[in-house]
C-alpha cells in the first residue's frame, strides 16, 4: 500500500514513514508543504495520504486545504488529517462529498501504533476513521434534528461508526451481540432516512448527518 505523507516537522515525517514502513506500507513520498503534497498527489497516485492540518507557511489550514484539493484532482483520495487540537470544520469539510475514504487523528493517537495503522489501513479501504475525542466533542454538541429520533444506544453505535469501527467491534465495546448491532444500524439508517447502496456508503452519510449541524 503506498503512502505519501505531508508533515512539516521532520522528525515526526520519518518516525511516521518508519511506523508505516514497518507495518508493510510503502511511502512513496514525504513534504512539507500543502503544494508539495499536490504534486506528490498527481505524480505518484498514492492509496492514502497522511496529512497534518496546519502546514506552511501559515500554518492555519493550508493541510486541510490542500488535502481537499488532492481529493478534486484526484476523487475518492484516500486521506486521513492528523491534528493538534479538535476542529470540527475541518472534519466536516472532508466528510462533505460523502465519498468515504477519510479520517481525523489527533496527533497524540499516533503513540497508539496498532490503532494508528488500522485507522490508515480503514481509510485506504474507503472508510472512516474519526478519532474519539472527535467523536466525544460531537456527541456533546447539538445535533441536527432528525438525530433526535435516535434512542441513547443508537447514538453510542453511531459515534462508533464514526470512529471506523466495525460492527463486529461496535459489539464487543458495547458489550452486545454483532446481531444487536446490526440492528441497531438498520434503524439508524431508517431513521436517517438513507436508501440501500453498495458497500460501506450510508455508513458514511450516517456519519455527515450525525457530523451536520
Amino acid at each position: 500500500m503506498r503512502v505519501v505523507i505531508a508533515e512539516d516537522l521532520a522528525l515526526l515525517r520519518d518516525g511516521l514513514t518508519r511506523m508505516l514502513e514497518d507495518n508493510g506500507f510503502e511511502v512513496v513520498a514525504g513534504v512539507e508543504d500543502g503544494e508539495g503534497l499536490i504534486e506528490a498527489v498527481e505524480r505518484e497516485r498514492p492509496d492514502v495520504c497522511v496529512v497534518d492540518v496546519r502546514l506552511p507557511p501559515t500554518f492555519r489550514d493550508e493541510g486541510i486545504r490542500a488535502a481537499l484539493e488532492a481529493r478534486r484532482r484526484v476523487p475518492g483520495l484516500p486521506v486521513l488529517v492528523l491534528s493538534q487540537y479538535v476542529e470540527r470544520v475541518f472534519a466536516k469539510e472532508l466528510l462533505a462529498d460523502g465519498s468515504g475514504g477519510v479520517g481525523y487523528l489527533l496527533k497524540d493517537r499516533v503513540a497508539e501504533i496498532g490503532d494508528f495503522v488500522d485507522a490508515v489501513r480503514r481509510v485506504a479501504a474507503g472508510g472512516t476513521a474519526m478519532d474519539p475525542e472527535v467523536v466525544a466533542q460531537l456527541v456533546a454538541g447539538r445535533g441536527p434534528a432528525r438525530l433526535e429520533e435516535l434512542t441513547p444506544r443508537e447514538r453510542d453505535v453511531l459515534g462508533l461508526m464514526a470512529e471506523g469501527r466495525s460492527n463486529q467491534a461496535i459489539a464487543a465495546k458495547l458489550v452486545v451481540t454483532e446481531g444487536a448491532v446490526e440492528k441497531h444500524v438498520s434503524n439508524i439508517f431508517g431513521k436517517l432516512m438513507l436508501p440501500p447502496s453498495e458497500g460501506d456508503h450510508r455508513r458514511v452519510l450516517a456519519v455527515l448527518a450525525w457530523l451536520g449541524e
